[in-house]
């Protein structure tokens, strides 16, 4: 049985998703500001955290922000009422692995969390634990990525995104296609933000001497080769 931290200051929405995740089977804990929900989420094994943007003494950004900080690859699933291109980007920059906007279907939160799940288990049954590409090299396992043997830093949106590239190579990729493998579903984030994790990544994998690995096509989408 998986287990969700839950953390949310609206009362009634904090239980009401309770409920449906435990009629789903889930396991669930809920804590309504961000300092409690961070401790919780830093002291304990989670499957999935369903994160509020707007919570008392600790906001949700920077909650997301610790935890990847702590080197923890829990799924977040971000919740805000905020629907701002930038207010997308800003949540899943600072390492979350979802955005849903109040108010939304139970419905499609259950399916947010079931596509998370799928990716992951996708990752963990892959035998391959090893991506090679040029002079990059991808640590499945470790979601670690060097050039030239020197370890790169990238956050879990861009090291996703980049798994892609490198399992589909000289494959010319859509933004939907790539917003679909990487943010696990088609709809409800806009495909700019394929454009800007895709500028994101080509800023820490590329050099001022060589073409970059990730080439545009136009009108069509983004290739590696």
């Amino acid at each position: 049985m998986q287990n969700i931290l839950i953390i949310e200051d609206e009362k009634n929405l904090a239980r009401f998703i309770e409920l449906e995740l435990n009629h789903e089977g889930y396991n669930t804990t809920v804590t309504a500001d961000g300092r409690s929900g961070l401790e919780s989420a830093l002291s304990q094994n989670w499957d999935a955290i369903l994160l509020d943007l707007m919570l008392p003494e600790l906001n949700g950004m920077e909650v997301c922000r610790r935890i990847r900080q702590a080197n923890k690859t829990i799924p977040i699933i971000m919740i805000t009422a905020r629907d701002s291109v930038l207010d997308r980007v800003s949540g899943l920059d600072s390492g979350a692995d979802d955005y849903i906007v109040k108010p939304f279907a139970i419905e499609e939160l259950l399916a947010r969390l079931r596509s998370l799940f799928r990716r992951i288990d996708a990752i963990n049954s892959n035998e391959l634990t090893t991506l090679t590409f040029k002079d990059l090299e991808v640590e499945l396992e470790s979601c670690i990525v060097k050039k030239q043997g020197k370890i790169i830093g990238l956050t879990k949106r861009e090291f996703d995104l980049l798994v892609i590239f490198m399992s589909n190579i000289n494959i010319v990729l859509t933004r939907e296609v790539l917003l679909n493998k990487v943010w696990g579903y088609s709809t409800g984030v806009e495909t700019n933000v394929v454009d800007v994790y895709v500028r994101y990544l080509r800023n820490k994998i590329d050099d001022q001497v060589n073409e970059s690995y990730i080439r545009t096509v136009r009108g069509t989408g983004y290739v590696m080769r």
